[in-house]
């Protein structure tokens, strides 16, 4: 059974920082692009940032440039995927999913239909 599961979410004041983690099981992810996704309450599921198979490419979601960063683990049998969230805003409260399998292209990244598989997500809530 395939599965993505998040952890590191949270509370955590504005200027804050979390790292959010994406473990993968089930079948190797060593060659797909994953991605972060987040949902705030009322609004559609938005993309975040994506990391290309081997880690040397990079998309994000103008929102967070600057402030977060992808990275990933591609050990033997299981990747691990990070966003490291720095300068967190009110904005940036909302639940975070992890995502892989999109094609490496800007436009498939950012789209949710493109993605073959889905965690069930970690909740961040910044406080003012």
């Amino acid at each position: 059974q395939v599965q993505l599961v998040e952890s590191g979410g949270g509370l955590v004041q504005a200027g804050g920082s979390l790292r959010l983690s994406c473990a993968s099981s089930g079948r190797t992810f060593s060659l797909s692009t994953m991605g972060w996704f987040r949902q705030a309450p009322g609004k559609e599921r938005e993309f975040v940032a994506a990391i290309r198979w081997n880690g040397d490419g990079t998309y994000y979601a103008d929102a967070v440039k600057g402030r977060f960063t992808v990275s990933r683990d591609n050990a033997k049998n299981s990747v691990t995927v990070y966003l490291q969230m720095n300068s967190l805003k009110p904005e940036d409260t909302a639940d975070y999913y992890c995502a892989a399998g999109a094609p490496w292209l800007a436009s498939s990244v950012r789209s949710t239909t493109e993605w073959d598989y889905w965690g069930q997500g970690t909740q961040v809530t910044v406080s003012s």
